[in-house]
């Protein structure tokens, strides 16, 4: 795996002050995974009455992991709950051997928490095609088990990163009824990113009382509009995976509230640009945003055409604004579009208006805006009412010395 040396130049300045959650406890080990000596195991322990809810990859090569929370989501509620996380290998396309590595896994993490195996909830981050060494992993599960501490929720984000060059986090606290409910989470992510959840791995945890039907669909919702949102690539892992607990440790019932919902997506959205922030190489942060389409889900879809679009990226990266490239995007898109409509903002330059240069447009003042660090690209299709935004970020030198160099 290539060897990152540089923190992106996107990251913020530390890692924020996550309040601790009550009801959630972590431990990180090394494992040796991969790597000898590098952290690469972490550890979540979950009190009885806790919630799970998970959004996952819909690939047509998931992991093992990936298919095992799938199928347990939903189903067992009762009891404590663990999850397991393992950087350094993707336990993806493992046939059987991957299927039995992750029964192994979760069934003496069941054995060594005291939870029942079908509340155990794994995933895998790493190279894709290599077997999953399970002993590995269950041989530190003992240490652990018994260095679980509720403030080390920075270390989990440290343990779960591979070309990160930043452990990722994020909070949020809200007041019901007088009383605070806090969200935590803490993400991993930087390239093979693109929606459909994006190797993208989420952890969100909360002390409110939530329903698993109505966490679930709050899950659901909310990644739509900020993980499957994002993109550095435009391809989309074996393995991404959210996962949103809920302890109910506050005893604040949060079903309908809308504020909690409101919070949680804030939470979400963070670290969803936090993932494209590090991006592999990135040195710009982007905001493309389309009105005006026939819907929304047509404005997504230009959206990403200009988010995706290579020629795009390394235009930006190069503090060009080649606009025409934006043109090129749109029209290829395949969403409906009226050349002879559209508008195009390059910031708060006005570059083209009713298909055409704008007659006020002058190539400096697109030219300023491009040499910031926050890119914002608006479209108006002057079709309808349907609008979106999307997040990306430029394609640099960087992301082929990252890739190129993985797996050695």
């Amino acid at each position: 795996m290539a060897k990152i040396t540089k923190v992106s130049p996107l990251a913020p300045k530390a890692f924020p002050d996550l309040p601790e959650i009550s009801g959630v406890t972590f431990a990180t080990a090394a494992a040796g995974v991969k790597y000898q000596g590098r952290t690469d195991v972490m550890l979540a322990q979950l009190v009885p009455g806790t919630s799970v809810a998970g959004v996952f990859t819909r690939s047509s090569t998931r992991a093992a992991p990936v298919l095992d929370c799938q199928a347990k989501l939903g189903g067992k509620t009762e009891g404590g709950a663990a999850i397991l996380v393992n950087s350094g290998n993707a336990n993806a396309f493992t046939g059987k051997g991957g299927v039995a590595a992750v029964e192994a896994i979760t069934a003496a993490v069941a054995r060594t928490c005291g939870v029942d195996q079908n509340r155990v909830f794994t995933s895998s981050t790493g190279v894709i095609g290599e077997p999953l060494r399970a002993e590995r992993i269950t041989a530190v599960l003992n240490a652990l088990h018994a260095t679980q501490d509720a403030g080390k929720i920075a270390d989990a984000a440290r343990a779960i990163m591979t070309t990160d060059t930043f452990p990722k986090g994020a909070s949020a606290q809200v007041k019901v009824d007088g009383k605070t409910v806090s969200i935590s989470g803490i993400a991993k992510g930087s390239g093979m990113i693109a929606p459909d959840m994006a190797t993208m791995l989420v952890y969100i945890f909360t002390d409110a009382t939530i329903s698993q039907g109505a966490l679930q669909a709050l899950a659901a919702k909310h990644a739509d509009t900020t993980f499957n949102c994002i993109t550095v690539d435009s391809d989309t892992s074996t393995s991404d995976s959210l996962i949103v607990a809920a302890t109910g440790a506050s005893g604040v019932e949060v079903d309908t509230n809308a504020a909690f919902g409101s919070a949680l997506h804030e939470v979400m959205q963070n670290l969803a640009h936090q993932v494209v922030k590090d991006g592999e190489g990135a040195t710009k942060f982007v905001e493309v945003t389309v009105t005006g389409a026939t819907n929304d889900a047509d404005a997504k879809t230009h959206a990403m055409a200009i988010a995706n679009s290579p020629l795009i990226k390394t235009a930006i990266a190069g503090e060009d604004p080649n606009w025409g490239r934006v043109v090129m995007a749109v029209g290829k898109s395949g969403a409906p579009a009226d050349r002879d409509r559209l508008s195009i903002h390059f910031g708060d330059t006005l570059v083209a208006t009713e298909g055409f240069m704008s007659p006020t447009y002058r190539e400096e003042d697109a030219a300023a805006h491009m040499k910031g660090t926050d890119i914002r690209i608006g479209v108006d299709l002057g079709l309808g009412n349907g609008q979106a935004t999307v997040w990306t970020c430029d394609l640099t030198h960087g992301y082929i010395e990252i890739n190129a160099d993985y797996r050695s």
